[in-house]
């Protein structure tokens, strides 16, 4: 299982920043065949379950088009060439929707915010039970990603900063092995990972998790903002696939999650004790309410402060409103003139009233 989702971390590349500039461009046109790339991750399967069981299809034909979900094997890889306009929509989180597409140029629509990791993303301390006790510890973690970021959030609630501890930057891939060594005392990683270091581990103890922070490392679908202009039937037909497999997996349909299961990796238990830290939108109502929350302008400020002050807001960013980001409602963060991030509710909401 490790093997499989080591290419799903979900770190930052600075350096992926500049491949995007001009491909929004070369994307807006209005056509009848697109793509998405995906990669897995628990919250992700369905996407792969709708695709293969011709639920897209079905979808897609309704609205006179094709799509086609792409898996890529590195998350980041598929940022990239999302980025770089190979791509119609992708998925990924808030951060790094922010820090790699929109800092690089690429105004980007968040269509559905699929769900949130609510335990997926954890602190460990080793033989330590408190999360005060993390101080002067050298933490070892993704650096830049969101178990960064993770990190940091936990360190203010004990009234601690990034300066009370060292990061030591860590392949996810490497998380299993170095929680081994003698040296490995902390560390912030996210599942599979963190439940399998856990299971095998009883000097590992859990003393954060991000369900104490809910609601902020989000899982999204992104499309191209210039494509989805040109083309909502893409956004209309995605909406409308996802919520028909979301109505399966809250029936609890044991087919459909063993598929899921088999293809990130694991088994039926295994995917559904995932799902338990992971916060699915199964209505689209449920999923209008959050999005249309006051909620999501404060986490989208926290995540640009935190990106400006590591250095990956885009290169030249003078300070954390650099980005500008839209919100339901006409909420706005940032510099209103460079708005590269949105969050749109148009086709949740098309499917809370039934219209798509």
């Amino acid at each position: 299982m490790k093997s499989i989702f080591k290419s799903t971390s979900k770190l930052l590349v600075a350096a992926t920043m500049v491949m995007g500039l001009g491909a929004s461009s070369l994307m807006a046109e209005v056509k009848d065949k697109f793509q998405v790339s995906w990669t897995i991750y628990v919250g992700w399967m369905p996407w792969d379950y709708a695709q293969q069981k011709g639920i897209i299809d079905k979808w897609a034909k309704k609205y006179g088009i094709e799509i086609e979900m792409v898996q890529v094997n590195d998350y980041i890889e598929s940022i990239n060439q999302y980025t770089a306009g190979k791509f119609d929509g992708c998925l990924m989180t808030n951060m790094d929707a922010l820090t790699i597409p929109a800092a690089g140029g690429v105004d980007s629509t968040a269509v559905i915010m699929g769900d949130y990791s609510n335990g997926n993303d954890g602190i460990l301390l080793k033989n330590k039970k408190k999360l005060s006790d993390i101080k002067g510890q050298t933490v070892n973690l993704v650096e830049l990603s969101v178990s960064h970021y993770l990190l940091a959030r936990a360190l203010e609630t004990v009234g601690l900063s990034e300066k009370d501890v060292k990061v030591l930057n860590t392949s996810d891939a490497d998380m299993v092995a170095a929680w081994g060594t003698k040296d490995v005392t902390a560390m912030t990683t996210w599942n599979p990972q963190l439940s399998e270091i856990m299971a095998n581990n009883k000097d590992a103890n859990l003393v954060f998790d991000s369900s104490k922070t809910p609601g902020e490392i989000i899982d999204m679908l992104v499309i191209n903002t210039e494509t989805l202009k040109d083309n909502p039937k893409l956004a209309k037909a995605l909406t409308g696939a996802w919520f028909e497999t979301m109505a399966l997996m809250k029936k609890g349909d044991e087919a459909a999650l063993t598929f899921m299961a088999q293809a990130s990796g694991t088994d039926l238990a295994g995917y559904k004790s995932q799902l338990d830290s992971t916060m699915m939108f199964y209505e689209p109502s449920d999923l209008l309410t959050f999005t249309t929350s006051d909620a999501i302008p404060a986490t989208m400020k926290k995540v640009s402060e935190f990106s400006f002050d590591h250095g990956i807001l885009g290169e030249g960013a003078p300070d954390a409103e650099f980005i500008g980001m839209a919100f339901p409602g006409g909420k706005t963060f940032g510099d209103p003139k460079n708005i590269k991030l949105r969050f749109d509710d148009t086709y949740v909401k098309m499917a809370a009233e039934g219209k798509l």
